[in-house]
């Protein structure tokens, strides 16, 4: 299977449009946002957890991360309300699920294979800081290696900033809107940006709240 797989494309998604397609696991469904492959596979997803769901025990060989937009995910390492950033590297194991239900945003084997730190941050309890090369935009840090930058942003309303992509940009619209390339980019909206490309963009008047991850797309 091969979804949005050409990388050297702009790609934009309103999720919020889509359709949930069921998964092997009863209860489990699926907003399928990049894909190389079947049920293993290079992913970009949305998935729901409808109340009492769970998969079974399994091991990331390529790693998982994933943001919690809606609910609480759990396993065994802990309960995970909206708003939780967390990083499962390669050899990691889990049993996930969700007594209440949860939607969570999950990338699947796109992890350096020696990796193996492990990162589980709340993100309601991060304080944002002035990007200091662009004004209006503040910035809560996630992750950062030699290959990648994971962040939150918040946008102040109507303001204007540029980012050079070096290695491509991938997003997600958590909060408020933004305009891009002419297109308006509305919460619940995930984009994708090639290496090379600038993102220049424009936040609208309620402002924005952004998932931005950056460098990791080079050569793909």
């Amino acid at each position: 299977m091969k979804i949005n797989a050409d990388f050297s494309q702009r790609v934009t998604i309103d999720t919020t449009k889509m359709d949930w397609v069921t998964s092997p696991m009863a209860g489990v469904e699926r907003r399928m946002l990049d894909r190389i492959g079947d049920e293993v596979a290079r992913a970009t997803t949305i998935v729901r957890y409808a109340p009492g769901s769970h998969f079974s025990a399994h091991t990331h060989d390529g790693g998982e991360e994933f943001l919690v937009l809606e609910g609480v995910f759990q396993d065994e390492h802990g309960d995970f309300p909206a708003g939780t950033y967390v990083r499962n590297p390669p050899t990691s194991r889990h049993t996930p699920g969700s007594e209440l239900g949860c939607t969570i945003l999950v990338k699947l084997h796109q992890f350096d294979p020696e990796d193996r730190t492990h990162v589980r941050i709340a993100t309601q309890n991060l304080k944002p800081v002035c990007a200091a090369d662009r004004p209006g935009v503040s910035i809560m840090p996630l992750y950062h290696d030699a290959r990648e930058t994971v962040q939150m942003e918040d946008w102040d309303p109507n303001t204007v900033a540029t980012q050079h992509c070096a290695g491509g940009l991938e997003g997600y619209v958590l909060d408020g809107s933004i305009e891009e390339s002419g297109e308006l980019l509305t919460t619940g909206t995930w984009f994708r940006l090639p290496d090379g490309a600038v993102f220049k963009a424009k936040s609208q008047g309620q402002g924005a709240r952004l998932w931005i991850k950056s460098g990791h797309l080079k050569g793909l």
